[in-house]
This record gives structure tokens, sequence and C-alpha cells, in this order.
């Protein structure tokens, strides 16, 4: 099969031809005809401790059943699916020390076929076109656990999502319009704000602006964050008193300096997430399916311009999630 493939020991990520195993007794084979970028592709590609075995990238996919495990009988040949790409992870309550996601070390789905166990399978459902099922899966499970498991967002409060035009972040947008909660949106670009008003965003900031001025009189319950020390310094002055602060991401660095002080009289909570259990990933599929959700597709390509996708999220332009279609 053809795939794409990065070798951690060599830095190089090439498209080529690979052999592919018959799945073991718990395993089942998909023909992908769609796959979804994510910014963890870019992390693999440029860590630069990264040494492990050569693997094929890509985490989120969907496709068709064409081999069973002998012990696979709640799948048939020919079912249309979506791949859970959170590998051993069963429930809420039990993250793992560190999640294994599928696309390194274990092969993932940037390629024509892809071999997964059969709990990280559920049939796609019909209201989805490919190119929406096959970029749903790692960033609306993290968005769903970050707002929902997590961040206890509840109808009537005040989300600020910082950054919006990722894939996590369009989907935590949609996820709480859907259940009633007001929402704030930040961004440099003006596009995205447009694009974000057009999703139900009911109030839009630039960056730049003057946060605290801007929500004193209306203060956040949540803060979704994935952007780290750019705009963490900015949180406490929006926050109310017990809010909570729900990190997922570091796209502007690491190192965050934060008041002690100001964290405990005012009872913040600053909690860690990443990616999603089973659990979480069924709930999130039943929430899709009930309010009728889709993925915002930024752009489409072919399998082959994998750099050209690459590069476009890596520049930071898109809004919503990039789709490759692998139905050659």
């Amino acid at each position: 099969m053809k795939a794409v493939v990065y070798d951690g020991g060599n830095k190089e990520l090439v498209y080529k031809e690979i052999p592919i195993d018959i799945p073991k007794a718990d395993e089942v084979k998909v023909k992908l005809k769609t796959a979804g970028l994510n910014r963890r592709d870019l992390f693999i590609i440029n860590d630069a401790s990264h040494t492990a075995k050569p693997c094929v990238l890509g985490s989120d996919g969907a496709g068709i059943i064409v081999d069973l495990g002998r012990n696979v009988t709640d799948f048939n040949r020919n079912d249309e699916v979506i791949i859970n790409p959170s590998l051993g992870w069963k429930s809420k309550e039990r993250a793992p020390v560190v999640p294994e996601i599928l696309g390194s070390p274990t092969d993932g789905t940037f390629s024509e076929y892809v071999i997964v166990p059969k709990e990280n399978l559920t049939l796609k459902p019909s209201f989805l076109t490919w190119e929406e099922a096959g970029v749903l899966s790692l960033s609306a499970l993290t968005a769903y656990r970050a707002l929902f498991t997590k961040g206890a967002l509840q109808k009537g409060q005040h989300l600020l999502i910082p950054g919006i035009g990722g894939g996590v972040a369009t989907f935590a947008l949609m996820f709480a319009k859907s259940i009633g909660a007001e929402i704030t949106v930040t961004s440099r670009d003006t596009n995205k704000l447009k694009n974000a008003k057009k999703l139900g965003a009911d109030r839009l900031l630039n960056t730049n602006d003057n946060w605290k001025q801007a929500l004193e009189e209306n203060r956040v319950d949540v803060i979704l964050d994935s952007i780290g020390t750019a705009t963490f310094s900015k949180y406490f002055d929006v926050l109310k008193p017990n809010g909570t602060i729900v990190n997922f991401g570091q796209s502007s660095g690491a190192n965050i300096n934060i008041s002690l002080k100001e964290l405990f009289f005012s009872q913040f909570n600053i909690l860690g997430t990443s990616m999603g259990s089973k659990e979480e990933f069924d709930k999130m599929i039943q929430f899709i399916t009930k309010y009728k959700i889709k993925p915002i597709i930024d752009q489409n390509y072919p399998l082959t311009d994998y750099r050209k996708a690459l590069a476009r999220m890596s520049d930071g332009l898109q809004f919503g999630n990039i789709s490759l279609t692998i139905d050659l």
C-alpha cells in the first residue's frame, strides 16, 4: 500500500509503498477513504528528540472494513466506520500516564489501509460525508473532554476560546453553542473572527485587544487554552472567581508565569487534558448525532499533496479541519 511515512531517525517524510499485515484476532483492517490532519502531526515531525522507528503519520480517518480478525463479531465487511485514534483508554476516570495515539509510534491513517483494534471503530453516522467523518475524531474528542469532562461547561455559562481557527477550537464553539453557552472568541485574523460569528460566537475580540476592559462586566466561567505563553497572562484578568482554565496545547510556548496569590484568592482551577477515552468518544458521537454537528472543512487535498496540507496547518491559515482524500 502507499503511505506517508516519517522516519524520525533520518528526519525524513516520504510517500512510498510499504507492506501491510493481516488483522490479528481482535483487529480490523480498514480501507481508508479520508484522513484528517492535526497539530500532533507537526509536533511529531518537528520534535528534534524523535528517534522512534519509521511510522505512518495520521490519527484521524474513516473508511470501509475489508477484513476482520477471527474474534470480531460486532462489525462486518463493507461497514462504513470512523476510527477513534485513542488507543487502550477505556474510561474517562482512568487516564493513562501517557496517552497512546494512532500515528506514532503505531502506524496511522495517512495511508490506503490501516489496522486497528475493534474497540477503536464506530459506525459512521449517515449525516456525515466521508470528508467530515475523516477529520472528526481527535479534535472532536479533545474538545468534548475539555469542555464537558474537565471544564464541566453548563448552559448559560460563559466560555472563552482564545485563538479560534483550529479543529478543536471550532468543535468547542459548536459544542458550546449547542448546549446554550455564551461564547467569546479571539484571533488576530478578522476573517477567522467573521467565520466564528457565523458559527454562533457571541463576542469577538482581537488577540491584541484589552480583554480585561472588554470583559469587565461579563467575566468568563471557562477558558479553553491551547496557546500557552502568548496569552496565558491575560486569563486571570477575565476569569470569574472559581473559574476554570482547561489547557490542551502550547502553540506559542510551554512556559508561563502565574500569580499564586490570584490563583488561591480567586479559587481558580487550572486543568490539563489531552485526547479522551472510548467512553467519551462514544458520548461525543452521540452528541454530534443528536445536534447534527458537522466538522468545518477548511481545505481538502489528495494524499499525495500531504506536504501542502501540512504547510497550511503549520502556517496557521486554516479555519476548521484539513482533510486528505485517500480513495485512489
